[in-house]
């Protein structure tokens, strides 16, 4: 079997600034000359590949599409402004809106493709110069439900706390909700291993890219990975294939993990999900026999109202075969944000301080406020998660203004057609942004700040190695960066010179303080070791520590030592397919586009690969709707529906259809989305609805919203 990953041919860039692909947490290693051009380097992650994305990464630099001055709207149009009156008016709007409604009128959204010191500086500005506790970023939708699956079993939460260079002498890496073959293509080339032994498993309700490249593909019904993994559970426990000594020596709550798992036997399981009972029990099978095997779970099991749970079931799965903490195995998670795992370490999600402190830890407090410079009583208490930040906006007692940062909520948010509407009922809305975004169009102020290739900063991938990205060019005149707009800011709030310096080594000096003997430390990682090309994975406690590439193998991080089963169950979806909306929708990515594709479909070659939405659909299902290939056809919901170009897949389950979520407008997968949310993680439920397929001329009867 050949597993191809979809680069370009490998090339090499003899000149050049080192630095790594703007797109997902892969982190990519490129160099970019002075003229923008960017060009693959030898790098782990990507070994001289790079995608579709990443070859073309440079063409936004000097896009027509750029923003350039600040924007102010007037008269109900957005004007051009210098940056004084434009950082003016927003701190006197702060001012005024704060000084009549409290600190939490003022709320803050950030982005999980912003650098780590961004997304320290954004976290410290909210609680020390705004006072909020209203603030929260976009990797709530990303990364939350397997970051709380995780720090649940294992003590603290790395996505994949090994390198990913280890998999590549993997027996079997069983792949739950992820399609890297398209996300992250380069990813693949350590998969090869795995699938020229027949290991590679797929379990993914469409048979995606990667799926067809799988010597086993499982397909479950949307909403029931967990049914699924319990099914695999039980196959471990009932064949004899539980690693006892690891169980034993290792772990705590296995008992009632199985008194959970005992009722799901794999006929049971095979009724609730469509995945065979062989099936189940081959997947048991193959990690009884692998010498190293790794679970890897993603979005797809993730976006759901009960994503914790669903991680957390096949985290029982790797712990039953004894994979975490042992050398050349493991569990890990597939980030997807460029910064998706440095983006929630440091202070931008609702309920966390640097260094991955919990907000409500008195210690914690006290540590980073003396960091900062203030009194531990000062600082607010958590906030409200992304969705519910988003749905109180402009409501009575919700925040009357919102500064945003690295995301286009408008397209990425659940209810988008909610979350617009409650962006215009602001009385300030200011975004940071690189090109004019759908929810910059609806902005008060806009801010165009610098990009990747434009200054300097670090990111932490998928694996927890921390990273340097160095400015290669300079930015069009009239462009800040984010750092230097949150100082701006800063100063006219009253804060006091220099405590928001707007320099990125400066702040990273900062954060390491700040993060400084918590879970996420990152003391010991300095620019000049990073300059050095030294690989440094956090926990990182001081200079002389060498990092820690593979975290766990002597102990988790509880008190005990040990790893925890935790015991779930499976409840299915929050909507379920009826008479009237028969089908699952299910939504995700494309190779040519990323995120909300405000900065892909800004890029001529990508959007000209892809230039708008489409809806995948079995052919008998698009028969009994009465669409045929190429028609627009309507994607409807009980809260909204989307317009989008039929593609018919032989392949896929007849009972789901599929949207990518990537496009704006009535093309929006988001407005039919169903916006419950785990009660953990508060993720929101992307990945399934109760849906039907209809052609155009007949949307909108029978009570669609």
């Amino acid at each position: 079997m050949t597993l191809t990953d979809v680069t370009a041919p490998e090339q090499r860039a003899d000149s050049g600034t080192a630095s790594h692909c703007p797109y997902c947490a892969l982190q990519c290693g490129m160099s970019i000359s002075g003229a923008g051009a960017v060009a693959p380097r030898e790098f782990p992650a990507n070994g001289g590949g790079l995608c579709q994305k990443g070859w073309t990464s440079a063409a936004l630099l000097d896009s027509p599409a750029r923003l350039t001055t600040p924007l102010i709207r007037t008269g109900g149009e957005l004007r051009e402004a210098n940056w004084d009156d434009a950082l003016d008016l927003v701190a006197e709007r702060i001012t005024d809106l704060q000084a009549a409604h409290g600190a939490d009128s003022v709320a803050v959204f950030g982005g999980g493709g912003l650098t780590n010191e961004k997304s320290y500086l954004l976290g410290k500005f909210a609680r020390v110069a705004l006072g909020t506790s209203q603030i929260d970023y976009n990797g709530r939708f990303c990364m939350s439900s397997a970051a709380a699956a995780g720090t649940k079993a294992f003590g603290v939460d790395r996505g994949m706390p090994f390198p990913m260079t280890d998999l590549a002498q993997a027996d079997v890496v069983v792949l739950v909700g992820a399609n890297p073959a398209e996300t992250m293509p380069p990813f693949l080339r350590h998969l090869r291993g795995a699938a020229a032994k027949g290991g590679l498993v797929v379990v993914d309700p469409r048979r995606s890219a990667t799926a067809q490249q799988a010597s086993l593909h499982l397909a479950p019904a949307p909403g029931t990975d967990l049914a699924l993994a319990l099914g695999v559970l039980h196959a471990t426990v009932a064949e004899g294939l539980l690693d006892d000594d690891y169980v034993t020596r290792r772990t705590a709550g296995f008992d009632d993990a199985w008194r959970a798992a005992a009722a799901y036997w794999p006929e049971h399981v095979e009724r609730i999900t469509g995945v065979a009972a062989a099936d189940q029990r081959r997947l048991a099978h193959l990690l009884a026999r692998a010498r190293n095997a790794y679970v890897l779970t993603a979005r797809g099991a993730e976006q759901h109202a009960t994503g914790v749970d669903t991680v957390s079931a096949w985290i029982n799965v790797a712990l039953a075969h004894g994979l975490p903490g042992r050398r050349g195995s493991g569990y890990g998670c597939l980030t997807g944000q460029g910064n998706g795992q440095g983006g929630r370490e440091h202070g931008q999600k609702a309920d966390q301080l640097p260094g991955y402190r919990k907000l409500t830890d008195p210690a914690a407090r006290e540590h980073v406020a003396r960091v900062w410079g203030v009194d531990p009583a000062d600082l607010p208490g958590p906030g409200r998660s992304a969705a519910e930040l988003l749905d109180a906006l402009g409501e009575p007692g919700g925040p009357r203004a919102l500064l945003v940062f690295g995301s286009n909520v408008v397209v990425s948010a659940p209810r988008s057609r909610r979350v617009a509407d409650r962006l215009g009922s602001l009385d300030l809305l200011v975004t940071a942004d690189l090109v004019l975004s759908e929810t910059s169009a609806m902005a008060d102020v806009v801010l165009p700040v610098t990009q990747w290739a434009e200054e300097d900063g670090t990111m932490t991938n998928l694996e927890g190695r921390v990273l340097l990205r160095r400015k290669a060019v300079d930015p069009p005149e009239g462009v800040r960066s984010d750092l230097d707009v949150l100082a701006g800011l800063a100063r006219r709030l009253g804060q006091p010179e220099g405590r928001f310096p707007a320099h990125a080594e400066t702040v990273f000096g900062e954060l390491r303080a700040a993060s400084a003997g918590g879970p996420a430390d990152y003391a010991g990682v300095t620019y000049d070791r990073l300059r050095a090309g030294e690989a440094l994975y956090w926990p990182v406690p001081h200079v002389e520590h060498s990092g820690t590439p593979r975290m766990f193998l002597d102990a988790f991080a509880h008190d005990d030592g040990r790893a925890r089963f935790v015991s779930v169950v499976h409840t299915g979806p929050a909507e379920r397919p009826d008479e009237t909306f028969p089908l699952y929708a299910t939504t995700g990515r494309v190779l040519q586009h990323y995120q909300s594709g405000a900065q892909t479909r800004a890029v001529p070659d990508l959007v000209g690969a892809v230039p708008e939405a489409y809806v995948e659909v079995h052919p008998d299902t698009a028969a009994r709707a009465g669409v045929r290939e190429g028609e627009q056809a309507v994607v409807e919901s009980r809260r909204g529906r989307v317009t989008a170009r039929v593609r018919c897949k032989p392949t896929l389950r007849p009972d789901v259809v599929f949207v990518p979520f990537h496009f704006p407008g009535a093309q929006r997968a988001n407005l039919i989305t169903n916006p419950a949310l785990d009660p953990t993680s508060r993720m929101p439920e992307f990945k399934v609805c109760a849906a039907r397929l209809v052609p155009v001329v007949e949307s909108g009867k029978d009570g669609a919203a």
